[in-house]
């Protein structure tokens, strides 16, 4: 049983939640813009219990992990899909984790977003694919690699590894946060260096 295939269907429907999530929210701006309040409201609704789904499906996603953190035996046979899913998606969240936290404390514990994701991508350029490179459908300016460090970002919040309410910009790191990337950084580090 190929647990991955099941992995990259999670990342596709998580890039697709997020890919709603970025329509919804320009279309939020666009009707805060012309006033029309009673729908930005709605969409900021919208937004929120997305955000909350995204969050469910992220659990779903590690929970199917977990089912198969053991090597399960297989008779032999490997099971051809049909219409498999395309390889090359996005770099997965989770890698995220390790560069911010790391990327943070360099920068003194706090910083603007865009000085920590021009560290993050300096960290991670290495394993970044040509698919983290194109831009958003949603947002041409805005590349995959960074939508998804924003995600990670989200992640860490509710995780309590980043400081929930730091301002509008900022990213800082928590105590909880210092200590997650303090006992893992070696493990990290030791990846690093076996794919490099």
């Amino acid at each position: 049983m190929d647990k991955n295939e099941v992995n990259t269907a999670f990342e596709i429907l998580l890039e697709e939640i997020e890919e709603v999530f970025n329509m919804i929210s320009k279309e939020g701006e666009e009707s805060f813009k012309s006033r029309d309040f009673d729908k930005a409201k709605t969409l900021i609704e919208y937004g929120e219990r997305l955000k909350y789904f995204r969050e469910k499906v992220k659990t779903l996603q590690k929970e199917w992990q977990t089912i198969f953190s053991e090597r399960i035996p297989t008779r032999g046979q490997k099971r051809q899909a049909k219409g498999r899913l395309k390889r090359g998606l996005r770099t997965p969240e989770e890698n995220y984790v390790m560069p911010i936290l790391e990327s943070v404390i360099e920068l003194g514990g706090k910083a603007e977003m865009k000085d920590v994701l021009n560290l993050v991508h300096e960290k991670m350029k290495n394993i970044l694919n040509s698919y983290d490179y194109e831009p958003l459908p949603s947002n041409p300016k805005q590349k995959r690699w960074e939508n998804t460090a924003q995600w990670a970002r989200n992640t860490m919040v509710n995780e309590e590894l980043l400081v929930k309410d730091s301002p509008r910009g900022i990213w800082e790191i928590t105590d909880k946060g210092r200590k997650f990337y303090e006992e893992n950084k070696q493990s990290w580090q030791a990846g690093i260096n076996n794919k490099g």
